[in-house]
């Protein structure tokens, strides 16, 4: 049981140790004493010592409160640190009654360590000086820092193993709202106090509204600083500098385009301009919330519900402030009736979705401050209450009539009942249906009537306000597995294949050396020789009288030992006989007895010769060597044949090419893989199966063999392994485009929209990561290419790029459209703003990459899937590419129609956006379903003379005319085309 619930306290004790480097008001020693504060109550005072100048001082000052559910919080240790502020006695002045004290300077000590179950921690705090003390002048001259040495302990931790591990930490960070409204200005009359507030659960049965009330409005003149420090949520400190908390910073520029609403490059733009030109509210302040298992539960499943948070902003004034609102909070009227009117009252959505993203721990973005509406709280957020106006009337209550000048909480209406035991299993089953929202019942303090226009509110849209908002965890709502968990698990699914036999090891791998040496030494030799003497041996010619044999050894001797080759052989064999000695004779010391090394070195002679005997009869013989036959195909035909056979439907031939493919390389997983995906047009998917996982069993980290495992496991039922094989290769290829897009189609089939938003974004990414790199390399080669006008290689490029042109395929020229050079200008200046301003959108997208994947894989179910969000993503939609590949899908399923209405589909829309390859490949498609088809050959004469091909433009149209094309407009096209280029009909001269 937690040991702060209940009526259970438990005291935490704090220690001021010593203070180091304090000096008094007027540079000399003093009296003083430290004053420790905590949650607005004064724990207590210190005895009052005498402090030397820049040297120690030990208070040893104890004291102490109580931790409970009632009193200070676990939610209060998270966010509000322990203030310790030190005084100084001033000397009593004539006629003065009482003694006065003056503040030296302020320490905040973090107690987060308390909540990470640590017993006992100490720690070092700078002691930040008061305005105006001597010591904030010594500091800044001498670079001395006075600070002071506290400890901080409890008699048992906070928290046991298990409380920990399912407890987490909130951090939700208000940094600054940017083009505010341009009437917000500075009136040393009226000072205003800009306030954010949202409400956040913290344990199952608790909400906390957290009011962010000490928002600066700064001009464009008072530039931001980046890094920037983040503040304690508290009010104004007698040591301003006290605020910020150690160690934490805000990075300042926005990287990450996936959060928020800023995610056009316009958006962008402006958000640049706004932060170096326009009005601003900065907070910079950091509220750390406490959640409990409950808490971290109820989190979770009001994400799952309602994905958008509310953030109300506004304004107001800081004296006086609105006495209508604080007149009707006292009254007691009943809900609905003479709502509370709020300043300025703005909100922005922020979405907390992605921190249901299995590993994600931080979400940053800039949000739109929309003008506040209850229909649109309820509409987005499933809310019918303003956390403002709510906050209002608490405070009233309490007796405020405004907001604090600090970062304050607000207890919020409780919610519903939810029960830890229940915690774990409830989570569980939000987890399982984070893409169904709920819908909220309807309740009564909705109006029916949409309230009247928020005129000023109105203006945080008119002058395009947005405010960045950072939501951080200590740990993932969702963990997410390892790619060691995965790996371990893809093995135990499908077992790698045993290792191959190990080598010959020992004495048996020592001689095998040897004679690998002696048959290297032998052919250098020999080559030695040939070039000396000539050929070797010569077939039919006679032998060599032992005079000449004699000579010519004298004569190759002299030679090796001149160019030092003699010796390189030496020291070639070496190392190889030293093995010999230790392994095959177990002789590891040195000889003592000079008989006994004799005899050793008699064995050795014999040994290595008869060995070397035996590696010369292997290398040398005066017999013709019988050749070995070749193969006559190697794998790479025989996987041509397989696929020439599967294109006839000679399936058992296409079999035997796959087998013999095999029987030469077994080891090879992308031959399994080239099997399975054969078994995939035959539709036996449980041999196709079982060679993809051969194929993962060879090789663990063969992608498309874990993405087809986890297709054909999906479709056996078999979820969780299909999850893993998904998991596992996004885990080895990061970066493909292909196993991202392929998990968030799983999980769009198990109705986990939330996940599927992860991995489709991830594939976003990684796509436009592509995209990116494939615009640089070709710049790249571009600039290599090209030569300044009247450079020496001109000649040489103009002929490298004539011989490109005439070597490419007939395919490859039809996808090129003649462009004159002020084309070539304008396309080259196009592709450097590319490069500066990289597209948001990809002309292509990812379900279009996975589409072609699946095609030739034959995983045409899934391809369904693909082209369905296809036509949802606001990218994509029914272009050519789409109904190109609808066709395709279509016509390996044996539905020749709708086939061939796609490739009419295709053509329409890739001739009307100037498409000319997609618009070729549809006419091609079609021509194969029907070759006698007038308006192909008609369109397809058309691509040609756009192409500038003749021969086939011709030829083209005499099989339209032969097929009685009949449509009048096409023909008339075609022949204005034909007049207009030149040629193309056979009528011309």
């Amino acid at each position: 049981m937690d040991p702060c619930r209940g009526a259970t306290a438990v005291p935490v004790n704090i220690t001021v140790l010593r203070g180091n480097n304090l000096r008094g008001s007027k540079n000399e020693q003093c009296l003083s004493f430290v004053r420790a504060e905590f949650n607005g109550s004064v724990l207590g005072d210190s005895q009052k010592l005498c402090v030397p100048i820049d040297e120690c001082v030990n208070y040893n000052f104890t004291c102490s409160f109580k931790c409970s559910e009632e009193g200070h919080t676990l939610d209060d240790l998270a966010h509000k640190p322990l203030i310790l502020t030190v005084l100084e006695f001033l000397p009593k002045e004539k006629k003065q009654k009482e003694e006065k004290t003056f503040v030296l300077g302020q320490a905040a000590v973090d107690l987060l360590p308390l909540l990470h179950s640590q017993s006992k921690f100490s720690s070092t705090v700078l002691l930040h000086p008061a305005p105006g003390a001597h010591t904030e002048a010594a500091s800044q001259d001498e670079g001395v820092k006075p600070t002071l040495e506290v400890t901080v302990s409890v008699p048992e931790p906070l928290h046991s193993d298990s409380q920990l591990s399912e407890s987490n930490l909130l951090s939700v960070t208000v940094e600054t709202a940017y083009s505010v409204p341009e009437v917000w200005t500075h009136s040393p009359g009226q000072p205003f106090n800009y306030v954010a507030a949202l409400q956040v659960p913290l344990t199952a049965e608790k909400e906390q509204i957290l009011l962010f009330s000490n928002g600066v409005l700064k001009t464009a003149d008072d530039k931001e600083l980046a890094p920037r420090p983040r503040k304690w949520p508290l009010g104004e400190l007698q040591a301003p500098d006290a605020q910020f908390i150690p160690g934490l910073f805000i990075e300042g520029e926005i990287t990450d385009l996936e959060h928020g609403d800023l995610s056009s490059t316009e958006d962008q733009e402006f958000h640049v301009e706004a932060r170096c030109n326009k009005k601003r509210v900065s907070w910079d302040t950091v509220r750390r919330c406490f959640l409990d298992t409950g808490g971290v539960a109820s989190l979770i499943r009001r994400i799952a519900e309602c994905r958008l948070v509310p953030v109300e902003i506004m304004r107001s004034p800081q004296t006086g402030a609105s006495k209508t609102a604080a007149g009707k909070a006292g009254k007691e009227k009943p809900q609905g009736e003479d709502e509370i009117q709020i300043p300025f009252h703005g909100v922005a959505y922020v979405d907390l979705a992605p921190l249901l993203y299995p590993g994600a721990r931080c979400i940053r973005g800039a949000y739109k401050i929309h003008p506040f509406y209850d229909s649109d709280l309820f509409m987005k957020a499933k809310k019918n209450m303003s956390v403002l106006r709510e906050s209002f009337k608490v405070l009233a209550a309490q007796g405020h009539p405004r907001p604090p000048s600090s970062v304050g909480s607000c207890k919020a209406a409780p919610s519903k009942v939810f029960e830890p035991h229940k915690a774990g299993r409830e989570t569980k089953e939000v987890l399982k249906k984070t893409g169904n929202q709920g819908k909220p019942e309807q309740s009564e303090s909705v109006t029916d009537t949409e309230p009247q226009v928020n005129t000023e509110g109105q203006m945080f849209a008119d002058s395009r306000s947005h405010i960045v908002i950072e939501v951080a965890l200590e740990k993932p709502l969702v963990p997410k597995r390892l790619p060691e968990e995965l790996a371990k698990r893809v093995m135990e699914l499908i077992p790698p294949k045993p290792p191959l036999p190990r080598r010959p090891a020992g004495a048996e791998r020592a001689v095998q050396e040897y004679q690998t040496q002696i048959a290297s030494v032998v052919a250098q030799v020999l080559e030695q020789y040939q070039q000396m003497f000539g050929a070797a041996f010569v077939p039919g010619a006679k032998p060599l009288d032992p005079a000449t044999q004699g000579q010519r050894k004298s004569q190759l001797f002299g030679e090796l030992n001149c160019s030092g080759k003699y010796f390189a052989l030496k020291e070639q064999i070496k190392y190889s006989v030293v093995r010999i000695v230790r392994e095959k004779m177990l002789r590891t010391e040195a000889f003592t007895d000079q008989e006994q090394l004799q005899a050793f070195l008699s064995q050795l002679y014999v040994f290595l010769v008869d060995e070397m005997h035996i590696a010369l009869n292997k290398t040398l013989s005066a017999e013709a060597q019988e050749l070995q036959p070749q193969p006559l195909l190697d794998c790479g035909q025989f996987r041509h044949l397989a696929r020439e056979a599967q294109l006839n439907e000679d399936y058992q031939l296409a079999a035997q090419y796959y087998q013999e493919q095999l029987a030469r390389e077994q080891n090879m997983p992308s031959h399994w893989f080239d099997y399975g995906v054969f078994y995939m047009v035959t539709a036996d998917y449980l041999k196709a199966e079982e060679c993809f996982h051969k194929a993962v069993s060879v090789d663990q980290t063969h992608v498309p063999s874990l993405l087809m495992s986890g297709i054909l496991s999906e479709m056996n039922g078999c979820y969780e392994n299909a999850e893993t094989y998904f998991e596992g290769a996004t885990c080895v290829e990061p970066s493909s485009v292909v196993a991202w897009t392929l998990l968030g189609l799983f999980y769009v089939a198990q109705e986990n929209f939330i996940r599927a938003e992860m991995a489709f974004t991830e594939a976003t990414k990684q796509l436009r990561a592509a995209l990116l790199c494939r615009t640089v390399r070709k710049r790249d080669t571009e600039e290599d290419t090209l030569v300044p006008p009247g450079g020496e290689e001109g000649g040489e490029i103009g002929v490298a790029v004539e011989t490109e042109a005439e070597t490419e395929e007939p395919r490859s020229q039809s996808s090129q459209v003649i462009k004159t050079e002020e084309n070539y200008k304008i396309n080259a200046s196009s592709e450097s703003v590319f490069l500066q301003h990289p597209p948001t959108r990809p002309n292509i997208t990812i379900y279009m990459e996975t589409v072609k994947f699946l095609l030739q894989n034959y995983a045409l179910t899934m391809a369904h899937r693909a082209l369905a969000q296809e036509l949802l993503c606001p990218e994509g939609g029914p272009s050519g590419s789409y109904h190109m590949a609808l066709a395709h899908v279509n016509l390996l399923q044996g539905k020749y129609n709708s086939s061939e209405a796609s490739l009419q589909e295709a053509l329409t829309d890739s001739f009307q956006l100037g498409e000319l390859t997609e618009a070729e490949d549809a006419l091609s498609e079609a021509n194969t379903l029907n070759n006698g088809n007038p308006e192909v050959w008609g369109y397809l004469s058309l691509v040609c003379l756009q192409t500038g091909r003749k021969l086939e433009a011709e030829q083209s149209y005499k099989y339209a005319l032969k097929f009685k094309l009949a449509d009048e407009a096409l023909l008339q096209e075609i022949r204005e085309l034909q007049d207009h280029a030149g040629f193309g009909n056979p009528c011309f001269p």
